[in-house]
């Protein structure tokens, strides 16, 4: 049999939209995967589009949609079920808690809007915490993929494996993934740019703060720069195994709270090492307005990246 060939569309998906297009696709190929949504899907969801028998809208319920994807795993299904990160993360948490750790289903949690990504929608629609409540749960696979390319690999990964996976993702922003990610698998370190020991070096987690970085090395390319993808425990033990010993000293940029975000874990995991994070802190984003506005307000900007890494 002559394999088919996938033929996609020439620009750039967002993150969820790279979610949807990917699990689309696997699902033709796998009847195991189904797709259930809390009410964002739209009238013309991919996925319902081609696979219409596999394809569930929950509406704003979405602690049931976790335990009714238990359900399913448990059947031999490889559900995806998806939400406003604020909802998937913390509305739900209890039943996250249950259904990826104690239980260690195989259900994937695809949560677009994480951050401030949700800008306009105000307070109740930001999530700055989800990865402090993930990471604190055993078994779970966490990834912030950045671009088109690692969404679809993590989503591959997840299908394939049917390990218990949150992913977070922005709103509507488009980008291109780094070099040497996606297409292969994505390693533990995706190198932007690397330096000599006394180079500080910048650390990128998500969509956002690889955005910011990336600006950061513009205006000052003689900085290192390291990508990671997968922020679970023991991913991210390996991924600061590689790093410890390059770099002196680490400024990682997250659009998340400080605590139980990627910099408080590295630096537990690199005692040798000065760790720096350039993040949301401890206010609230209580007014609207563009993405990039609100995160200026909670401090993420590209000089405030290019001051942590000035010693």
């Amino acid at each position: 049999m002559t394999p088919t060939t996938l033929t996609r569309p020439a620009a750039v998906l967002s993150g969820r939209d790279a979610y949807r297009a990917e699990l689309t696709e696997l699902a033709a190929l796998d009847p195991r995967i189904v797709c259930l949504e809390a009410d964002l899907g739209g009238k013309k969801h991919p996925f319902q589009l081609a696979h219409p028998d596999r394809f569930f809208n929950l509406g704003i319920a979405e602690g049931a949609m976790i335990d009714m994807a238990t359900g399913l795993a448990a059947a031999g299904y490889r559900p995806f079920v998806s939400t406003f990160a604020p909802f998937a993360a913390l509305r739900a948490a209890e039943s996250l808690k249950l259904t990826l750790g104690y239980l260690q289903a195989g259900v994937t949690v695809v949560a677009p809007y994480a951050g401030v990504s949700g800008a306009w929608f105000g307070t109740t629609h930001h999530c700055l915490e989800d990865l402090a409540v993930l990471r604190s749960v055993p078994g779970v696979a966490v990834a912030a993929p950045y671009g088109e390319a690692e969404t679809r690999a993590v989503v591959r990964e997840a299908a394939l494996t049917g390990t218990p996976t949150y992913i977070r993702t922005g709103r509507n922003a488009a980008y291109t993934s780094l070099p040497g990610s996606g297409a292969d698998g994505i390693p533990p370190v995706v190198w932007d740019a690397r330096g000599d020991a006394d180079t500080p070096c910048l650390v990128s987690v998500g969509e956002e703060g690889t955005r910011l970085a990336l600006a950061a090395r513009e205006r000052r390319p003689e900085l290192a720069h390291a990508h990671l993808v997968h922020l679970d425990h023991a991913r991210l033990a390996r991924s600061a195994a590689e790093l410890a010993g390059l770099h002196r000293r680490f400024v990682v940029v997250e659009e998340h709270r400080a605590e139980g975000g990627a910099a408080e874990a590295l630096a537990l995991l690199l005692p040798g090492s000065e760790v720096v994070g350039v993040n949301a802190g401890h206010d609230w984003p209580y007014e609207g307005g563009d993405h990039h506005e609100v995160l200026a307000r909670l401090g993420l900007t590209t000089d405030a990246v290019l001051a942590a890494a000035t010693p």
